[in-house]
């Protein structure tokens, strides 16, 4: 191998690593305690979007969320239940299921805001949940 060859391979080692080691540093192991009590929780297993802590600062949690301002909860519905893709917003297993769905959001975050270091919680759209289930939506950010 070549001065050259060795130089340019010890500088792509150097930057790999180095990325990793960034990467395994900036992972917060409270957010994945979070997520794991989350995940424990068997109301919130049961349903068909996992509700998980984004990011923890300041006391602020960000959390996704299936529905947004810009993404109503009946998109979100008929996408996991896709039994009610042409129920009526009225239907009664439509209002079940969106009942469901504020109990759900609910428990989420009662568990989560009930921590002492979480102060308040705020929410965003799950794009790559929807993106997953063959929705793509054209959010502006």
């Amino acid at each position: 191998m070549d001065r050259f060859a060795r130089n340019y391979l010890i500088g792509l080692m150097t930057v790999i690593t180095l990325s990793v080691a960034w990467y395994w540093l900036s992972l917060d192991s409270r957010v994945t305690d979070i997520n794991e009590r989350l995940a424990r929780d068997s109301q919130l297993a049961e349903f068909p979007f996992p509700f998980r802590v984004i990011s923890l600062e300041n006391g602020i949690a960000t959390m996704n969320s299936p529905r947004s301002a810009q993404v109503p909860a009946m998109r979100f519905l008929r996408t996991a239940y896709p039994e009610l893709g042409a129920t009526a917003v009225d239907h009664p297993d439509m209002m079940a299921a969106q009942d469901t769905l504020a109990k759900t959001q609910s428990r989420a975050m009662e568990l989560v805001e009930g921590l002492p270091d979480v102060s308040s919680i705020r929410w965003v759209i799950d794009e790559r949940w929807f993106n997953e289930h063959g929705v793509f939506l054209n959010l502006d950010n």
